[in-house]
């Protein structure tokens, strides 16, 4: 019998065109389903939607529930009333993020002057109180101390002391409401966009961060949670070792959780987050799997990830807590890097696909390129940490470069990227993962992370509305024809 193969893309949804300078929910992102349905594809995959920080990366986040606001079709806003014509137009080209999110957070404090409670609003915010209340009294207070991190807030409001808080709602009771108001809009128009991509065969691949930045409302509200010492700092941070990207490790500074004190509710934290996960996507990869049997502790305050040490995570018994909920976890385990026994044997027991990289464990000779995958994997060209495959080929591949011109023939770029594309694709893999950089055959300029780096290119690359057309969707389609991903 044969197994059923699929294949899909990784398009951000900042990634989508648009005039704004950064995509959105609106008519290009279902325009875009209707690509991936004509292209033969089954799968969209996107980074977090959650709101970025200061880097635009949306792995670290205020939140780890709210979602970006600046992905909020304005179009959809003035066909609903909310907005005019005039509201919508940027009096000016609008080619970075940074623009980009002034003239969209200008915009929506316009719809929400002109918004008017109903009842759907009220129902969206008693289900999601759990995390919108303190998210939205956290985004108001961040704003009246110019931005400052939380434990330098007044003392009383860095421990939450109710009577502060109840102060500060009052106070801030028009900014909170905005912030309600954001993630109710927000919350309506992907949904619209998840139903039409459903609706046409298309499933999203969404991703979940198993780390929190510091400087977000779940730590804030939930300090016990999280591995912190008596001036609210906390004792390590998250990173990897020295690898690939970097030979002094990637140092992200995200606070480690309390596991122990998570395991004795159950991980509710963790349910609660997962559930509102599932409810954004068919399936979730979860970003650095490995972190979950076992995590780089960094001394807070290193400039680099070197003097890490690992400490063993909740392991299995997180991952069988969370079946015990919700059954059969539809996860994407991302296993890349440091690999040890005890991460295989948890995806292995939970039966869940981990991911092999083309540009990682591409087996090059003197007269083949092999590539091995099991079917239990997803395969791609490169992830959004990658260069684009053109921009390994020429910056990464060094004398290995001259080997493949001579296998496949050819020194074109186009020509050898389609080839390595049609290899991720004759995999035994269960499902195949192309970037859209490397279908539109684009080189390291329009990569979509430099790990380790901060940079006004990270996570900022947009596609042209010419580029995704008839004539690449009918090529892509032969492909997935040609191998069977149907």
């Amino acid at each position: 019998m044969n197994k059923k193969k699929n294949c899909g893309i990784l398009m951000h949804i900042t990634s989508l065109p648009s005039r704004y300078g950064i995509g959105d929910l609106g008519e290009t992102a279902h325009n875009f389903v209707d690509f991936l349905k004509n292209s033969g594809q089954q799968l969209w995959q996107i980074l977090p939607l959650n709101i970025p920080d200061f880097t635009f990366s949306p792995y670290q986040s205020p939140s780890a529930f709210a979602n970006n606001p600046a992905l909020i079709s304005l179009e959809s806003l003035q066909q609903s009333g909310l907005l005019t014509e005039d509201d919508i137009i940027p009096t000016k080209t609008i080619d970075n993020f940074q623009d980009a999110y002034k003239f969209k957070n200008i915009a929506l404090r316009k719809a929400f002057e002109q918004f008017v409670i109903n009842d759907d609003y009220v129902i969206f915010c008693k289900k999601q109180s759990v995390w919108l209340d303190d998210y939205a009294l956290f985004m108001a207070l961040k704003k009246h101390f110019n931005d400052t991190s939380w434990n330098e807030w007044p003392h009383k409001l860095a421990i939450r002391e109710e009577k502060s808080l109840e102060i500060y709602r009052q106070q801030l009771s028009v900014d909170i409401a905005y912030h309600k108001f954001t993630q109710y809009i927000f919350n309506k128009q992907w949904h619209k966009l998840k139903s039409y991509a459903n609706s046409n065969g298309i499933e999203i691949i969404g991703d979940l961060p198993i780390f929190i930045a510091f400087d977000s409302s779940d730590v804030w509200a939930n300090q016990e949670l999280f591995d912190l010492d008596a001036y609210s700092n906390p004792r390590t941070v998250a990173g990897v070792p020295p690898d690939y990207f970097s030979h002094t490790g990637q140092l992200w500074g995200n606070p480690h959780y309390n596991w122990f004190k998570m395991a004795t509710t159950d991980y509710l934290w963790w349910r609660i987050r997962t559930e509102n996960a599932f409810k954004l996507a068919d399936i979730v990869r979860i970003d650095h799997f490995r972190g979950f049997a076992g995590y780089l502790a960094v001394p807070y305050g290193d400039k680099t990830a070197v003097n890490g040490s690992w400490v063993q995570g909740p392991g299995r018994d997180f991952f069988k807590v969370l079946e015990n909920y919700f059954g059969k976890l539809n996860f994407i385990a991302e296993d890349l890097g440091v690999i040890t026994e005890d991460v295989i044997q948890i995806k292995n027991e939970f039966n869940l696909p981990g991911m092999k990289i083309l540009q990682f464990d591409l087996h090059i000779t003197n007269e083949h390129a092999t590539f091995n995958a099991e079917y239990n994997s997803i395969v791609y060209t490169g992830t959004h940490d990658n260069n684009t495959t053109v921009g390994w080929y020429h910056e990464e591949l060094g004398e290995r470069r001259l080997l493949l011109q001579k296998i496949f023939d050819t020194k074109n770029p186009e020509k050898m990227t389609w080839e390595l594309i049609a290899i991720a694709y004759a995999s035994e893999s269960q499902s195949v993962i192309v970037p859209m950089q490397d279908f539109l055959v684009l080189d390291s300029n329009a990569r979509m992370n430099l790990p380790g780096s901060v940079n006004n290119k990270n996570w900022q690359w947009q596609a042209n509305t010419k580029d995704i057309n008839t004539s690449l969707s009918t090529k892509i389609k032969e492909l997935v024809t040609k191998h069977g991903r149907i």
